[in-house]
């Protein structure tokens, strides 16, 4: 087993947030290096065989092989479990990795897992199509509705998962409300909270019981590595590293990716800061917008969502939904006449990335899929980066003003 099961957080667990991303799961090194070191081993040697032996049967703590447990790794591990509120984490080489792990650990054939609606292609594809294989039966539920999640649960419900803010369309759960259903049940609770970060939305503190992460986006910041994060108590998390990640998946992380990872959550605080003020800005100007519809972001009042997330989330986000008037054939326009915004998927990183779920990131879904979990095939997804914000602004104008540019050009024709 790893050297510590539980989060060690060095005297910062009473600290600020900045503080803890910075700090917290830090161990001494024997040449008082400031920057955890990246240990790049797959196996460790024993002093003896007995203690060797003792490590395999988990008597005694300590690293013998990485696909278990890693120095490195570790120490992300146990930071990032202090800025989620947990007693430990795991990592894993993508957040389908996690996901997988996780579910594959916690759920068996004959059981019964309830999902909202709205999921992200992959999750979706995932429990769709590869739960239901095994034997795992998979409900979807409108889980904005709290009785209707209630009325669904079964004695073989073991399980219930969403995003929160959902991916792509930005609906927001109430976590404390189905975690009060759930547990009740002895259901577990788990959140992906991908778009909110630790920094904005904590949902093990609002109670529920393990909270995914797709590590690449935000924790990272940078677009530059692949990874997925897991945290919830000592016991869980145990049972997700010797069953779901050793011995199902093999999802390991790279200890140079955890040396990554712990890279961006130094800023994370300051990043996200700058990606809300942005979003904000660019949301309501968006708003204001003759050719757009409808604008999906927590943060503006006329959101059905705005008074739940001003209850569970610190600020609301850097992440975007908007339809347009004109629709598909509008969004295609506009998307293909920015300049500064990346058409690309992925999110959280300092480019602005702008993209179209239902060609995209939810193309495993079938038109009639889509439409009956909520994701339009006119909806446009914006990842508002850290450029200078008026130039992110300037570019969602241009590309706003090439529409009418079209259609002024049609009808001349």
């Amino acid at each position: 087993m790893p050297a510590s099961n539980e989060n060690n957080n060095h005297g910062t667990a009473n600290m600020g947030f900045a503080t803890r991303a910075i700090h917290a799961g830090t161990t001494p090194d024997q040449y008082g290096a400031l920057v955890p070191p990246v240990y790049m081993t797959s196996t460790y040697a024993f002093e003896t065989v007995e203690q060797g032996a003792a490590m395999f049967e988990g008597e005694l703590a300590g690293h013998f092989y990485s696909r278990v447990s890693n120095p490195t790794v570790d120490v992300l591990e146990k930071r990032f479990a202090s800025i989620e509120g947990a007693e430990a984490a795991v990592g894993f080489a993508s957040g389908m990795g996690g996901i997988t792990s996780t579910l594959w650990t916690v759920l068996s054939a004959g059981d019964e897992i309830i999902a909202d609606k709205t999921l992200y292609g992959c999750t979706f594809a995932f429990f769709e199509h590869g739960l239901t294989r095994f034997g795992v039966k998979v409900k979807f539920v409108d889980l904005q509705n709290a009785d209707e999640f209630a009325a669904a649960i079964t004695t073989a419900t073991k399980v219930v998962y969403f995003e929160t803010p959902a991916n792509p369309n930005m609906r927001l759960i109430n976590i404390a409300a189905i975690s009060k259903i759930a547990r009740a049940h002895d259901v577990l609770t788990v959140v992906d909270n991908t778009y909110s970060t630790p920094y904005l939305t904590r949902p093990i503190e609002l109670g529920a019981d393990l909270v995914v992460h797709s590590a690449t986006k935000y924790l990272g910041g940078h677009g530059d590595l692949i990874a997925g994060l897991v945290a919830g108590s000592a016991e869980l998390m145990l049972r997700i590293r010797v069953e779901g990640l050793k011995d199902m998946t093999g999802a390991v992380m790279s200890p140079l990716t955890a040396h990554q990872i712990m890279r961006g959550m130094k800023t994370l605080e300051l990043r996200m800061d700058r990606h809300c003020a942005t979003a904000m800005m660019i949301a309501k100007e968006l708003e204001a917008h003759p050719a757009v519809e409808q604008v999906f972001y927590p943060g503006l009042e006329t959101s059905p969502d705005h008074e739940l997330a001003k209850k569970q989330m610190y600020d609301f986000g850097g992440m975007i939904a908007f339809e347009l008037k004109g629709g598909i054939e509008a969004g295609r326009t506009m998307m293909n006449a920015l300049e500064l915004i990346k058409r690309a998927v992925s999110l959280g990183d300092p480019d602005s990335l702008i993209q179209h779920p239902a060609s995209m990131t939810h193309a495993s879904y079938t038109p009639e899929e889509r439409a009956s979990h909520g994701i339009t095939d006119g909806l446009i997804r914006l990842s508002v980066g850290l450029e200078t914000p008026s130039d992110i602004l300037a570019d969602i104008m241009s590309g706003l003003a090439a529409i009418s540019k079209k259609e002024n050009h049609q009808q001349a024709a």
